[in-house]
């Protein structure tokens, strides 16, 4: 079997399904169970470990396309992976079953979701995010983070004696699951990206249109898997507290870091379709979410659709 063959792109692709899988069944698994043990409710879990972690890949991606090729790269894969986490990854998700919306997301993470979009979009919107507006972010982001220790201490602080005593004790093999999970997350999404960027490619699809969106889309599988599998074992409040952290460390944290590197060139192509686009669908979730207690099937719909008219007005 020669390396690179469609056998072998097609073989990475059910390999990285597979480990996609197995790894958000092990993360989900073993972050439920670690948040029972330390009194968390699974939005805080979802906006804070597993939304930071399932970062990783875009961070990973942003960093080195910064350092080898150019910042284009690092822009265009975080406005398309947060882009994906809205219209795809909730709007399948709400479709599989509605996802309850916490207080708690809603009116502490959110705020700091839109902020980060504008924030992007204010910063880039003269063509270059450099050094400054990379400690912006960055600084936003140890805002945020105060924000959530703070929750996190109000809610140990609210446990009794007696709900302490029925908690469950923290296992290492629940500590181990996460990892494992979050370790077959990278893994399986970096094969899946391998596998269909080069059959896009050897079918004569452009490497604008492959960064765009396998590229980005990849990037948000960690992300799809996690909350696809919250929302089959109805912890909805997982895959929502998911997305939404994601979407604030993509901007405030990994852009915020690439902006240190190396400054970002912002092309007028971007600030003319991928700007107004996170814009749009960030707007259409905010409305969806303070609309009613929940995502509904509808709503899943209507996001799903959306993200589907991005990706075909991204054909040239």
């Amino acid at each position: 079997m020669l390396l690179g063959s469609p056998l072998t792109e097609l073989l990475l692709l059910a390999g990285g399904i597979v480990l996609l899988y197995a790894g958000a069944e092990l993360l989900v698994t073993g972050a439920g169970d670690l948040a029972l043990a330390v009194g968390l409710k699974a939005s805080t879990v979802g906006v804070t470990v597993i939304a930071f972690a399932t970062t990783a890949p875009e961070l990973f991606v942003s960093l080195l396309g910064a350092v080898t090729v150019s910042t284009d790269v690092g822009l265009g894969t975080i406005l398309g992976s947060n882009i994906a986490n809205i219209g795809l990854v909730l709007g399948v998700s709400a479709l599989i079953r509605p996802l309850d919306i916490s207080d708690t997301v809603l009116e502490r993470q959110v705020p700091f979701m839109v902020l980060a979009a504008l924030l992007l979009v204010g910063l880039g919107w003269n063509g270059r995010i450099g050094r400054p507006g990379g400690l912006l972010l960055l600084g936003t982001l140890v805002a945020f983070t105060a924000v959530i220790m703070r929750r996190i201490q109000q809610t140990q602080s609210g446990i009794t004696s007696a709900e302490r005593a029925q908690m469950p004790d923290p296992r290492l093999r629940d500590v181990a699951s996460v990892i494992g999970g979050l370790v077959a997350l990278v893994l399986g999404s970096r094969w899946l990206i391998d596998g269909g960027a080069s059959l896009l490619s050897a079918a004569g699809f452009s490497d604008i249109f492959i960064g765009l969106t396998v590229l980005a889309l990849g990037t948000s599988l960690p992300e799809l898997a996690a909350s696809l599998v919250a929302a089959v074992r109805g912890e909805a409040e997982f895959s929502v507290g998911n997305v939404v952290g994601s979407n604030i460390y993509n901007v405030l944290a990994v852009l915020g870091i690439v902006a240190l590197v190396r400054p970002i060139g912002v092309s007028p192509g971007v600030r003319g379709f991928e700007f107004p686009a996170l814009i749009a669908f960030t707007a259409l979730l905010v409305g969806l979410m303070y609309r009613g207690e929940e995502i509904s099937r509808a709503d899943g719909a209507v996001l799903v659709a959306g993200y589907a008219l991005f990706v075909y007005l991204l054909f040239p």
